[in-house]
Parts: C-alpha cells; sequence; structure tokens
C-alpha cells in the first residue's frame, strides 16, 4: 500500500516522528522527509528504532492477552499512525467485532489516520490531547463506538513520558479508568531514564541545532506511583521484553536492563 497523506495540510514534505515510527516499524505510511529524519535520529541514538520496536511488541502481547481475558473495546492514547500491527489489526485478529478509538494530538497524524481507517466501523480516531481527558471522554464519537458498561482498555504504550509531573500522570490515569467502567484494565509501557539515550538528546540539538521536546523519563519506581490506585496484574511491572514474551521466541540477553517497563494493571 502507497504512503497516503493529508490533502491540504502539510504533506509529506515536513516529517513527522509519528511517520517516523512508522518507518522504524516497518510500516510503508512514511516519506523521505521521514526517512531523513530518522536517519538524523538513529546516527544519535541507534538503539531507537529498537525501543519502538520493542514498545509495539509489548502493545501486541498486551492487547492479545486482553482480548484473551474477554476485552473487546479499547481506547488508545497517543497512537501514531494505526498501521505497521496496531491495536485494531491485532485485536480484530483474534475478534473481529473489536472496536477501537484512537487519539493523537498531531491534527496532521489525525487527518492522515482518519484516510487509513476510512471504511472501517469500528475504529475512531480523536484529535485529543492525552493531558484533557474531557475531551476524549466526552466526545460523541467514543460514546457512539464504545459501550461503558461493558469492558473497556485503556491503552497507555510509550505515551506518558510526553506527560511531565506538573499535569498529573497518575490522576489522569485514574480518571480515564474511572470513566471508562468499573471493569477498565489498563496497559502502560514508559520509558525510562538511560544515560545512553539522555546523551543522544544532547548529541541531536548539538549536531542540528533542534531541540527536542523535553520529556519525563521516569524511573520503574516512578512508573509504579503512577499506578497507585491500580492492582497490578502478573507479572507485574517488569522489564518490557520480560512481560509474557513469546514462548516462540529468545528473549534479550539481558532484558532487565532494558531501559522501560510494562504492566497490566485493574482499578483498585
Amino acid at each position: 500500500m502507497p504512503p497516503i497523506w493529508a490533502p491540504s495540510i502539510i504533506g509529506a514534505q515536513t516529517p513527522k516522528t509519528a511517520r517516523v515510527r512508522d518507518y522504524w516499524l516497518g510500516g510503508s505510511h512514511n516519506s523521505a522527509a521521514d526517512r531523513r529524519l530518522a536517519e538524523q535520529f538513529t546516527l544519535c541514538a541507534p538503539q531507537l528504532p529498537y525501543l519502538v520496536r520493542t514498545h509495539r511488541d509489548f502493545l501486541r502481547r498486551a492487547v492479545t492477552r486482553l482480548v484473551h481475558d474477554g476485552v473487546r473495546q479499547f481506547v488508545d492514547l497517543g497512537s501514531g499512525i494505526p498501521a505497521a500491527g496496531n491495536v485494531h489489526e491485532v485485536a480484530q485478529r483474534l475478534a473481529p467485532e473489536c472496536r477501537v478509538v484512537y487519539t493523537d494530538i498531531d491534527p496532521v497524524v489525525v487527518t492522515e489516520s482518519r484516510e487509513l481507517l476510512a471504511g472501517d466501523t469500528r475504529t475512531a480516531y480523536l484529535h485529543a490531547d492525552v493531558r484533557r481527558p474531557e475531551h476524549i471522554l466526552d466526545s460523541p464519537d467514543l460514546h457512539g463506538l464504545l459501550d461503558l458498561d461493558e469492558p473497556v482498555a485503556l491503552l497507555a504504550i510509550d505515551v506518558l513520558h510526553h506527560v511531565p509531573d506538573s499535569a498529573g500522570p497518575a490522576e489522569l490515569l485514574t480518571t480515564y479508568a474511572d470513566a471508562l467502567g468499573p471493569a477498565c484494565q489498563v496497559a502502560l509501557s514508559h520509558t525510562c531514564p538511560d544515560e545512553q539515550l539522555l546523551d543522544a538528546i544532547a548529541l541531536y540539538s548539538d549536531i542540528y541545532h533542534q531541540p527536542l521536546p523535553e520529556c519525563a523519563f521516569r524511573s520503574a519506581a516512578e512508573v509504579g506511583d503512577l499506578l497507585v490506585a491500580f492492582e497490578v496484574s502478573e507479572p507485574g511491572l517488569v522489564p518490557i521484553p520480560l512481560w509474557l514474551p513469546d514462548p516462540d521466541t529468545e528473549p534479550d540477553q539481558n532484558p532487565e536492563y532494558f531501559s522501560g517497563c510494562a504492566a497490566v494493571a485493574r482499578r483498585r
């Protein structure tokens, strides 16, 4: 499938980090400009494609587990491009009746994603900031697609580093979970502080004179604090490669050193 671009907005000439991630995930919804930016990122931080793929692998495993547990409805925060094995592809492959509400703050990404999902009546894509839960939870599109009397899973995959402590990420999670019903489960993955990654961010700014947005890379203990109102399911809050790894694949040589952690949890 060829790349698609939002008509009359910015298009392929302006790179987008969502399309860079799509490129690293092996997707086709990226342009030469996106690939150039990807090369700049990996020049400074060669581990970034691996980090992105590891978060995506967790998404696949978590959604699979949730579908097997009976969940058929998902709200995905900060989704990016819904391709290359995103939520609806994983969930609907297992249970075609699954419904997914995607969200993103970037209007270009939202427009492109809506074009990509055109004709899929079991998905919706909202233009919203995850820090403004009312814009998502009060959306007619969400309420038109989901039945909040039935179980809903909230996905916060590699997104909460964009939410500073001052915005109350723990309170945001409880606000979403409470609104999505008593059976709501939360799947969360979070990049943790890593000296090499922090050095790479500084190097990128020095080389390209383009400051990157500040990110709140939290330690595993700090991520655990975000889930204080939740009961974490087995196997707990663990390095991402150790969260229910596929039985037919070899785990990382030292997955306990991976700079990111993940969990699935229920509201207490």
